[in-house]
């Protein structure tokens, strides 16, 4: 580990002579260059960004100007050069950096204004892995940590709020205090970081590297929430490094600003309707707490939501609503008529869009398209100490996975609210019992230690509201390790039964199935959320 050298104490002022700018993300670069020029800060820049500068009148010089060389390889070679990273580098109170310096002709650079290559929207995008890699930026991640590495000289700016930062510090008296120049360094640092981290992401997901020896997040801030889980907690929300349209990718039309809970339960909502193939039927499912108090299919989003409603209507209230198709003014008004704390759509039209403006402080997010429930990708789970990982549950169960294991086959109808029902099921916290029939759960049983008391709370639900569970499909999302579970979802009224099996008392479970006339299916998956 090398020594700390005796270098000379950091100054709380620093002056700003020299600025390099190479930017990919051109917005407000001439307003910054004329800023830095006003101020008498000679600019040094590259490429299409010294060629933007220069036509805008400004003086500027080219990177090769200062180091004799010219960019080459495409331009993968043009910073990567030691009047550049000497310029940066050098402490410059230093004597012997300062001899150095003078030596080979290495003028400092006080500022550094960088925006990497758009690596992360170029994946965004779906190019191709040839064109990402040429994406992947590598004088410029260079540079930032050459920079950040010398605050106590150099200010590092990743991005237009840094560099406007920088300015109105140097329009005081022409420095920067040593506080911002640490500052921007800390947050430089996590810059690359974060773009490291979304490059070994990209990567490792291309060769299906799941689960590597060094595993690398990193993510950008979308907001700091007023608290966390409670009032005393603090919390953020951050965007990673996957693509996936949802909570996190969407355009907030209105509404208060989210909260830590609204994000998780609205996350829950959408991964649930997107189940369901919009162009086969519409879907609506309403979400409190991370569990779905209803989901619904119908032919239409309007009837979708009045059944989804209907299987518990004081749940919905404060709940979250998704839709898997356009929000409409039609089911804008229904969903209205109960405080909903969020709504999230692939889209919604205008008159949609004017009913919510009287509800200001509902939350409409629109999404632009839906997740694929068959993409996989990584969930994490944080523990004391670090954190779980595992690929993102994609099963999905069709008519011809089920083994029918009893003695009656289910009817057409059966089979189809028991695929329903289990698809259900795979949302709900375990232990899990869904209800359905005919597209609607009827009555929904989550997060219990046994699952015979998740049957007899899904069971009460539906008789609290009205809904008869004569005739219904009853899914388990994990094995019933006793028969008393199958056997009050029977006394319920539920007729054919839909779960993973597995158990060593699978037969006592068929044979009591048996004897009540229960058909009963197996699907050899365990759909599991803990």
């Amino acid at each position: 580990m090398p020594a700390a050298p005796d270098y000379p104490k950091a100054p709380n002022h620093a002056p700003v002579r020299r600025a390099l700018i190479s930017v990919s993300d051109k917005t407000g670069l001439i307003e910054t260059a004329q800023a830095l020029h006003d101020l008498g800060v000679e600019l040094i820049s590259t490429g299409g960004t010294r060629a933007a500068i220069a036509a805008a009148g400004l003086p500027v010089k080219d990177v090769s100007d200062i180091t004799g060389f010219p960019e080459m390889m495409d331009g993968r070679v043009k910073t990567l050069h030691p009047i550049v990273h000497g310029g940066l580098l050098g402490v410059r109170d230093a004597p012997d950096h300062k001899a150095a310096m003078d030596d080979h002709g290495i003028g400092g650079i006080d500022l550094l204004y960088v925006s990497l290559y758009p690596f992360e929207a170029t994946v965004a995008k779906g190019a191709d892995f040839d064109t990402c890699v040429e994406n992947i930026d590598i004088g410029g991640p260079a540079m930032i940590r050459s920079a950040a590495k010398n605050h106590a000289y150099v200010c590092v700016c990743t991005g237009p709020d840094a560099v406007a930062q920088v300015i109105e510090a140097l329009k005081v008296d022409g420095t920067t205090p040593l506080s911002l120049r640490k500052l921007l360094a800390a947050r430089a640092y996590a810059r690359t970081a974060a773009y490291d981290a979304a490059i070994a992401g990209w990567f490792a997901a291309e060769i299906e590297d799941w689960f590597p020896p060094i595993l690398t997040l990193g993510g950008g801030r979308i907001q700091t929430m007023r608290y966390g889980e409670n009032p005393h907690q603090h919390a953020a929300f951050y965007r990673g490094g996957e693509d996936r349209p949802g909570v996190t990718t969407a355009r907030v039309v209105q509404g208060k600003a989210l909260s830590y809970n609204n994000v998780a339960d609205t996350d829950a909502a959408f991964e649930l309707v997107a189940e369901f193939d919009p162009a086969e039927q519409a879907a609506v499912a309403i979400i409190k707490h991370a569990n779905p108090c209803g989901v619904a299919t119908g032919l239409d989003v309007t009837a979708a939501y009045r059944r989804a409603l209907e299987c518990d209507p004081t749940s919905a209230f404060g709940g979250i609503v998704a839709l898997n198709r356009t929000l409409d003014a039609a089911a804008a008004t229904e969903i209205l008529k109960v405080f909903t704390e969020v709504v999230i759509a692939p889209d919604a039209d205008e008159d949609a869009i004017k009913l919510f403006e009287a509800k200001k402080n509902v939350r409409l997010l629109l999404t632009g398209a839906l997740p694929d429930p068959r993409k996989t990708g990584g969930v994490f789970r944080s523990v004391a100490g670090g954190f779980l990982m595992q690929t993102r549950d994609v099963s999905r169960i069709t008519a011809g996975d089920l083994k029918i294991v009893t003695t009656r086959e289910p009817t057409l109808a059966e089979i189809k609210d028991m695929l329903f029902a289990f698809t259900i099921g795979k949302h709900v916290k375990s232990n899990a019992i869904v209800f359905a029939r005919d597209g609607q759960t009827l009555g929904v049983g989550a997060g219990q230690m046994n699952r015979k008391d998740s049957a007899r709370i899904a069971a009460l639900r539906a008789a609290d509201f009205g809904l008869d569970l004569t005739g219904s499909a009853c899914a388990s999302e994990a094995f019933f390790p006793f028969a008393d579970g199958l056997i009050q979802a029977a006394e319920a009224g539920a007729t054919a039964i839909i779960q993973p099996g597995g158990s060593i008392r699978d037969q006592e479970v068929i044979d009591a199935a048996n004897a009540r006339g229960i058909a009963m299916a197996f699907t050899g998956v365990r759909v599991f959320r803990h």
